[in-house]
């Protein structure tokens, strides 16, 4: 008797997935490969889009020299993951990247109305791979900030990791970023 074989899931890399782009096949739409599969994100509506460039202003004003933002772009997470976060504080110049993406950030920070959930599971459990140490979710449903911190292996968790710290900051909070503990920023400033 001959032992049936299950199905496999065909996982992209991020050479097929710059080769699928390449001919178009993604015109038009936003897409980021994450784990090997290519996920479509929904149209950003001009609520989200107005916390991004708040977001962004605020923490390009508030880390200076040395640090820059990129806004919606590639971060190198990976054979299998390129996610493109709201906002990532990357170390150094722009034009250290300029032949590959950054594989890290000191500060991540997704804006979410749609995709709450899953920035908050896969996102972060992404992140918290990559060791990220600093991982803010701007919730624009709740008008909070939802800081994640301290990445630690759990299995029971999608992608193998979550973070051990999590707090929740209301509008007139105001928080410090890891790298940079002697600025404060208050999630007002961020909320459109």
């Amino acid at each position: 008797m001959e032992a049936l074989a299950e199905p496999q899931v065909h996982l992209w890399t991020r050479d097929e997935y710059y080769k699928m782009a390449g001919v178009g096949l993604f015109q038009g739409k936003h897409v980021e490969l994450i784990e090997g599969r290519i996920i479509e994100m929904s149209p950003m509506g001009s609520l989200h889009a107005t916390a991004v460039a708040l977001v962004g202003r605020a923490l390009e004003r508030a880390f200076g020299q040395g640090y820059f933002a990129r806004w919606q772009m590639p971060l190198d997470a990976g054979e299998y993951s390129e996610p493109e976060p709201d906002i990532s504080i990357i170390l150094g110049d722009v034009r250290d990247f300029r032949d590959s993406h950054p594989k890290t950030a000191i500060l991540i920070v997704e804006v979410a109305e749609t995709s709450l959930t899953y920035d908050r599971i896969e996102k972060s459990g992404l992140y918290a791979r990559l060791g990220i140490s600093d991982y803010w979710l701007l919730n624009l449903i709740d008008r909070q900030l939802e800081v994640h911190r301290e990445p630690v292996a759990d299995a029971s968790q999608p992608l193998g990791f979550r973070y051990a710290q999590v707090m929740i900051l209301r509008p007139a909070a105001q928080i410090s970023p890891l790298a940079k503990p002697d600025i404060s920023i208050r999630v007002d400033d961020l909320l459109p």
